[in-house]
């Protein structure tokens, strides 16, 4: 009797943690998105249609959307940034600097140009609908193991305020490049966190100036 009730102790212990892990990862993958958001069909999905892996985050800016696409327009390394934790990018070797002012020259990116994460690691801008959407891509073997699309999409809301969205995808051959996909998915999770409030502070900040 005792042995049974340990075993069931430790099964259950173990479902627990178990459906906490997935939980965690949803929650990861999804933060501060809606059901329907999470759902719904966004410019640049057709980039990696079978997507093995699919993140989308969302946050609320208070400020309307031509107070907020100028810093989606100018990020990458060289240009605004990511507005993320800077320091730990950087310990990577990526130097980054993001930008706290909006700056001219990187306001007019076109299908086809260059936005690098790394000095060393090139996304290409698959699409652009100025001051509604940016979708980047990159083929597998450039930013990961993986295929990848990065997509942002500006939305207006009620009050002049904004819902800014931001969805990844990736495609992937083999288990191997699946299991690889983990450890990034999790530190995507926390860098682009601070990326969605980085964006709010500095949108937020730049329409009460």
């Amino acid at each position: 009797m005792r042995r049974q009730l340990i075993k069931s102790t430790v099964v259950t212990t173990a479902g627990l943690a178990a459906l906490a892990l997935l939980t965690l990862r949803w929650t990861g993958l999804h933060w501060g998105a809606t059901t329907g958001e999470v759902d719904e069909t966004l410019p640049g999905d057709d980039v990696v249609p079978a997507a093995g892996f699919t993140a989308t985050r969302a946050i609320t800016i208070d400020a309307p959307p031509e107070r907020v696409w100028p810093w989606i327009a100018q990020i990458g390394q060289g240009r605004g940034g990511f507005y993320s934790y800077d320091w730990l990018e950087n310990l990577a070797g990526c130097r980054i600097h993001s930008a706290d002012q909006i700056a001219p020259q990187w306001q007019h990116p076109e299908a086809g140009d260059t936005v690098r994460m790394h000095p060393k690691v090139a996304l290409t801008v698959d699409a652009i609908d100025p001051g509604h959407s940016l979708v980047l891509r990159a083929p597998a073997g450039e930013a990961s193991s993986a295929e990848f699309s990065w997509a942002f999409v500006v939305r207006p809301r009620p009050g002049r305020t904004t819902r800014l969205l931001v969805r990844e995808r990736y495609g992937w051959s083999g288990r191997s490049s699946a299991l690889l996909m983990e450890p990034l998915l999790a530190a995507s999770s926390i860098m682009s966190r601070a990326m969605l409030r980085g964006i709010k502070e500095r949108g937020e900040r730049r329409a009460a100036a």
